[in-house]
């Protein structure tokens, strides 16, 4: 049988934003934290926040996982991360996050790519890029995106 080659069609998606989201273990001791983030993650699935478009399950290693998201939009995928569930635990991760590593890769259609890294050797971007310290106007992804921010309702 000959293979059928495909493409898509992303027309309908002009503000498309695709995140990369990795979780390196650095031991079998951090096995409880990262079910803890499957769990979270299992119930966005399930919940579909407004602007998830597909949700992938991706390994890297045998203690490197990871994920890819397809959002809508940068503004669905922003206001998504700063709702109590995503906050929460991403708060957790970061006030005990121990030996595990946890990074982001975003990517929009519109231009732009950003990344952010905690606990994390060099790894996308930053296996070959300047490291730069996400504070000022590296703080937020709207920032390293160089996006304008929402004005307010």
């Amino acid at each position: 049988m000959a293979s059928q080659r495909q493409s898509v069609d992303l027309s309908d998606y002009p503000d498309l934003v695709v995140i990369y989201l990795g979780f390196r273990l650095r031991g079998l001791s951090d096995l409880p934290r990262m079910f803890r983030i499957g769990r979270g993650l299992r119930q966005v699935v399930a919940h579909k926040p407004d602007g998830l478009l597909a949700h992938e399950g991706l390994m890297f290693g045998l203690f490197h996982v990871g994920f890819r998201q397809y959002w809508r939009d940068f503004d669905s995928m922003e206001a998504f991360t700063r709702a109590p569930q995503h906050a929460g635990w991403w708060r957790d991760f970061t006030r005990n996050a121990g030996a595990g590593g946890i990074w982001h890769e975003a990517y929009s259609l519109r231009g732009g790519m950003e990344a952010v890294y905690l606990n994390m050797p060099g790894i996308g971007f930053a296996s070959f890029a300047p490291a730069t310290v996400p504070v000022g106007p590296h703080k937020t992804a709207r920032q390293r995106l160089q996006r304008e921010a929402i004005a307010p309702a």
